[in-house]
């Protein structure tokens, strides 16, 4: 029996995938296997012994100490494109929104008609120049960052008429085919800002992407141009967007991430976290987590890992080893001295390294005893070692 800690509510969609026979799910569930977890802050929390995985319902992970799960031996799943069509449709309203003053008209509406002496059709029909805006046909938009909801972005906008242009330096082979033919792809982000009118980003936020929009890329930008992130809120640099849209060089700017400053800035719509607010995104991101979870305890399998590799093995033996390591020269040399040292045959195998770590899984024709897997846990470098039986 796998012990399931849950440290925010999961939607029912994610949780039947666990059966109770083999999963006992809750929130008060202690020395726990796995945990799924939504936006809970786990940087102070203690990693009981048994723990072994972690799944965010949701792409982010800056709740998660990666680094730490790292050296303790603990894969984090995220469930990247789960939410990305609840994302997508939003982008498309923050076009709208920063397009034309659709909020500000409707807000003004209401003032309007809670007056009993104004006459509301004649006041409307005179003040509705105030919140006019250009349409979207026949614009342009940068997309950076062309992953699960980048790629369906791109290619909604197309679907509008617009003039696409995407930037991804990490563009994998499966998000290419993703990707209508017409996008745009440059080389640069330069090359982006020049001809964006519109831009919107979805990368993740990290050492390297921080602040990636900030004085210096919107001085290289259009005048006038609309900004949207939907993202993350430390992709966008607060003081210098604040000064852009002051001082005109940005026409608007919607995020999903507000903070105090941004909140009381002219020509900025602030929005509660909405991105992935959407009950079928929820369930989607529960079912992918709780999936990816379930095949690692059952299987070894990793799939969506944001600390180790993808290493997915059908069944061929007895018993399997999954053996957490640091990538480094010789050690499956060292792992298969050792079974062969105890005639122990292998099946099959699977290894792949991610940065500073690697991940192997090792099928044997025959059941590995306690001795064995505890010459491998004392092998230099190994981190973890887990021994399954079919």
């Amino acid at each position: 029996m796998y012990r399931i800690k849950t440290l925010n509510k999961i939607s029912n969609a994610g949780l039947s995938h666990l059966e109770p026979s083999r999963f006992q799910v809750g929130s008060e569930v202690e020395n726990e296997d796995g945990i799924l977890v939504r936006s809970a802050a786990m940087h102070d929390y203690q990693f009981p012994e048994n723990l072994r995985a972690i799944a965010r319902a949701g792409a982010g992970t800056n709740n998660i100490p990666i680094d730490r799960c790292s050296e303790s031996g603990i894969v984090v799943f995220n469930t990247p494109g789960a939410n990305a069509n609840a994302v997508k449709e939003l982008v498309l309203a923050a076009m709208l929104i920063a397009s034309r003053d659709i909020l500000g008209g409707a807000q003004w509406v209401q003032e309007q008609a809670s007056n009993p002496d104004v006459d509301l059709s004649a006041v409307v029909e005179k003040g509705k120049s105030a919140f006019a805006g250009p349409e979207l046909f026949h614009k342009s938009l940068g997309v950076i960052g062309l992953g699960a909801i980048g790629a369906l972005v791109a290619n909604m906008a197309l679907e509008l008429g617009m003039d696409v242009y995407g930037y991804d330096p990490f563009l994998s082979v499966d998000a290419a085919l993703r990707l209508d033919r017409h996008v745009n792809v440059v080389k640069s982000l330069d090359e982006l800002y020049k001809v964006s009118d519109y831009i919107t980003i979805h990368v993740p936020y990290n050492n390297a992407t921080k602040d990636t929009i900030n004085a210096e890329a919107i001085g290289k930008m259009k005048g006038q141009v609309r900004i949207i992130n939907l993202a993350r809120g430390g992709l966008v640099n607060s003081e210098d967007m604040a000064a852009a849209l002051n001082a005109g060089r940005v026409a608007r700017y919607v995020t999903d991430f507000p903070d105090q400053l941004l909140a009381s800035t002219q020509n900025v719509v602030t929005l509660p976290h909405l991105g992935a607010s959407t009950p079928e995104s929820e369930e989607n991101c529960a079912a992918m987590a709780a999936r990816q979870l379930k095949d690692y305890l059952l299987n070894g399998n990793i799939t969506n890992s944001v600390n180790l590799p993808t290493v997915v093995q059908d069944w061929s033996g007895i018993s399997r080893l999954c053996i957490i390591h640091l990538n480094m020269p010789a050690m499956l040399t060292r792992i298969m001295t050792y079974l062969s040292d105890d005639n122990i045959n292998v099946e099959n195998m699977t290894n792949k390294s991610k940065k500073d770590y690697a991940y192997t899984i090792v099928d044997v024709n025959t059941r590995i005893n306690d001795d064995v897997a505890d010459q491998l846990r004392a092998i230099p470098g190994v981190i973890r070692v887990r021994v399954l039986n079919h």
